[in-house]
């Protein structure tokens, strides 16, 4: 009951037409602003510790801010519940609108809230509930922008939905970008104050025209050419299970990857004594790479297959993570830091280049984005969202600064056996 198994010959596909280009620019714009908000929250980590969950103590009040981000992570399989059925029922376009309205919302609740010394405990519970909306509305972001893409041209469902991962690389360099700018030219009383609302007032101001784009979006064709389904998450459990825990399992080293990506900041800071300017510049490295590179690895696989790529990947971080985490502490400066950022940056988008369309390519139209939905969500809650959580427990444990090495080999294990089996069931 798959959709189709194997990747179309690119001769199918021809050039990219001018209206293909509007849909990939026109979801990409709105889903890069969509995880803008939802990403800058983690950036900006640190000040946001010592202003909602003082506790006299900078290792908790970090932990709760990062358990505070991964609290988010909650709602996203309800929001994939949700939303996802929502998109399979309603159709993609529906499910966008609703998704970046939500994603709104929350980004208003943290741009507007008074600190803990303003309003005391009800700062870190408006927080809370903040992160739980946003959490809500990026469970379905993922499935209902990665079917929207790849069901536009299933010839080219590889390069179509790789614009999922680039429009997360512009992500990254809006939310690096924002941090190297502030936290470079303010002083650490500004920012406090008041520079580090600046991206979420961003994100909350550029949301109308992320909004009024997904308003005049054409539904897929995929979607249109068949009868939807009343009950896609029953349809999902009933007769897609074994997918929808590969689905899980492949998307486990890309989640966990993306998150210490986004972690990398604070660990510069905290683990390595550099300037936070510095951590984040570095960063923009990887958001470039990511917003370049994907399309590339994209298009590859329509011609050569998803999984080749993926399980290179892989297995590469599998065996340079440790060596890489041990270079980084050796010689903590700006410039091995970069280097740092290009290498893993360039792992994680290969393997979450070709990620998107291996997912569709496991679901059938009638439940795709409820599959999609859940696979990718399930993943990024249990493993990714916690991510930046479990690392700095993990260093605190262990008084070990390799600890992050040890958490994305655990992952990668998981997603080479995902893959393997994947291949095995027909995928390619």
């Amino acid at each position: 009951m798959s959709a189709s198994a194997a990747p179309n010959a690119t001769a199918q596909a021809g050039r990219t037409s001018p209206h293909a280009w509007r849909v990939i620019v026109s979801a990409s714009i709105g889903n890069a602003l969509e995880w803008f908000d939802l990403v800058v929250y983690g950036f900006f980590a640190v000040t946001i510790a010592k202003l909602f969950f003082p506790t006299g103590n900078d290792t908790v009040s970090l932990l709760l801010t990062l358990g505070t981000f991964g609290v988010s992570f909650f709602m996203r399989p309800l929001g994939a519940i949700v939303i996802g059925a929502y998109a399979d029922r309603a159709g993609r376009k529906a499910a966008l609108t609703l998704s970046i309205l939500m994603m709104m919302v929350g980004t208003l609740l943290i741009a507007i809230m008074p600190t803990y010394s303003a309003i005391g405990v009800l700062a870190p519970i408006g927080i809370v509930i903040a992160r739980m909306v946003q959490g809500f509305s990026a469970g379905g972001e993922f499935g209902s922008a990665t079917a929207f893409l790849a069901e536009h041209a299933p010839a080219r469902r590889g390069f179509f939905s790789s614009w999922q991962v680039a429009s997360q690389g512009l992500t990254t360099l809006l939310a690096a970008g924002f941090g190297a700018l502030l936290t470079g030219n303010l002083s650490p009383e500004a920012m406090a104050s008041w520079g580090w609302r600046v991206p979420f007032f961003f994100g909350l101001l550029i949301g109308p025209v992320a909004y009024y784009i997904r308003r005049r979006l054409d539904e897929t064709p995929e979607f249109l050419d068949i009868e939807p389904t009343q009950s896609p998450l029953r349809d999902t459990f009933a007769s897609q299970k074994e997918r929808l825990l590969l689905a899980i399992g492949v998307v486990v080293m890309a989640t966990v990857a993306t998150y210490l990506v986004l972690y990398m900041p604070t660990y510069a800071v905290k683990q390595l004594g550099l300037p936070s300017s510095a951590a984040f510049s570095a960063v923009l490295l990887t958001g470039v790479v990511q917003l370049i590179v994907a399309p590339i690895v994209g298009h590859w696989s329509d011609t050569h297959g998803r999984i080749k790529p993926m399980l290179a990947a892989a297995v590469a971080l599998l065996v340079l993570v440790y060596p890489m985490f041990r270079f980084l502490d050796a010689n903590p400066t700006f410039g091995s830091l970069m280097v740092f950022q290009i290498v893993l940056g360039l792992l994680m988008t290969t393997y979450f280049g070709a990620l998107p369309a291996l997912l569709t390519e496991l679901f059938p139209v009638q439940v795709r984005t409820t599959g999609l939905s859940l696979g990718y969500n399930i993943a990024a809650t249990v493993f990714g969202g916690f991510a930046p959580f479990i690392i700095t427990w993990l260093i605190g444990a262990t008084g070990n600064k390799l600890a992050p090495s040890f958490y994305l080999i655990f992952a990668a294990l998981i997603s080479i056996t995902a893959l393997l089996r994947s291949r095995k069931i027909g995928m390619r």
